[in-house]
């Protein structure tokens, strides 16, 4: 934050402020090429992938993925598992037929369905892979003969996997990656030119991915904050320490909820995010002063998303143990004072 508040009064000693600075400069061109690099040192991908930093956030990538991935006379398979899987669903089915593979919406979004197939004609499979509004999360990579597609929004750089699994990654930058206003597009290029339909080309990934990720201005100062946070993850320890991090932090919570019997959680063990811890007071007269507790020793935005309500505290790299220690503590003294 220093660094990024620092950059706004003048970058890099170059007498002009991040936001002032042309995006075809040599100045930023190295920012966008380190940031670039440094996606790829951390998820351990080669070069048959390319990185793009792309405006319109990942709900923009409901609809880019089919239109770059699918024609209108073939079919994607899609894992319904929550909110935002069920948005991407309805945008494929624009361009062509989005076939739901897999859903756990019959109990309420509270596990993950596993054991599906996917037919070998499908042109890709998506997958969100943390439901930030449910609390649900994917621990491995479905195991698919076709293109695996994911929604990384909430959980990338938070763990070690082998993402060459994926042949589409993307993610809005503002849970682990930076600030608002720009998405990450990791893509295997050998997916892409498929297609028989025309695509604009401002929505062409390849078009992208020739320029640079300079076709259109970039949003600057966002990819900015995304390099600097790459290059905090890398000097902390990398994707190690940030899934070592959030192993303890999801842990102590968890274990707190479980152990007093105020609360509860309604989320298939195995399936529990780390990212987003999703649960209820059992009496929910008691929600209400709980979060009042909440508001007045600063615990800010721990109210459930409107769709589902009781509780939901999110985990993401930034948050630093102490804060869910504090938290933990909180839920402990709330325990006992309501009896």
């Amino acid at each position: 934050m220093q660094q990024a508040s620092e950059a706004i009064i003048e970058f890099n000693n170059t007498g002009l402020s991040i936001l002032e600075i042309g995006h075809r400069t040599p100045f930023f061109i190295e920012v966008m090429e380190e940031a670039r690099a440094l996606v790829k040192e951390l998820m351990q991908l080669d070069d048959s992938y390319d990185v793009m930093f792309l405006q319109g956030g990942a709900t923009t990538q409901f609809m880019q993925i089919p239109m770059n991935l699918l024609d209108s006379d073939e079919t994607a398979a899609y894992c319904d598992d929550g909110v935002w899987g069920s948005k991407a669903i309805k945008e494929a089915s624009l361009f062509g037929k989005a076939d739901v593979v897999a859903s756990s919406k019959d109990k309420g979004y509270t596990y993950l369905n596993k054991g599906f197939s996917v037919p070998s004609t499908a042109k890709y499979l998506h997958i969100t892979s943390n439901n930030t509004v449910e609390g649900t999360q994917y621990f491995a990579a479905p195991d698919v003969s076709v293109p695996l597609v994911a929604d990384l929004s909430s959980d990338i750089f938070s763990r070690q996997m082998d993402y060459s699994k994926y042949s589409l990654i993307y993610a809005g930058a503002q849970k682990n990656m930076g600030a608002a206003g720009v998405t990450v597009v990791i893509v295997k290029k050998d997916i892409l030119g498929k297609i028989k339909r025309p695509i604009p080309a401002i929505m062409d990934y390849r078009k992208h991915i020739e320029a640079g990720s300079l076709m259109n201005t970039p949003p600057v100062f966002a990819v900015y904050v995304a390099l600097l946070t790459l290059r905090w993850i890398k000097e902390s320890g990398g994707l190690a320490e940030m899934e070592r991090s959030s192993l303890e932090k999801s842990s102590l919570l968890y274990n707190t909820i479980d152990s007093l019997p105020v609360f509860t959680s309604k989320i298939a063990v195995e399936d529990r995010s780390r990212m987003n811890a999703v649960f209820f007071l059992n009496d929910s007269n008691l929600e209400a002063p709980f979060l009042d507790l909440c508001k007045k020793e600063g615990m800010v935005g721990v109210k459930g998303y409107r769709t589902v309500g009781g509780i939901r505290v999110s985990m993401y790299n930034a948050l630093p143990l102490e804060s869910v220690v504090a938290f933990t503590d909180l839920m402990k003294h709330f325990s006992v004072v309501s009896g």
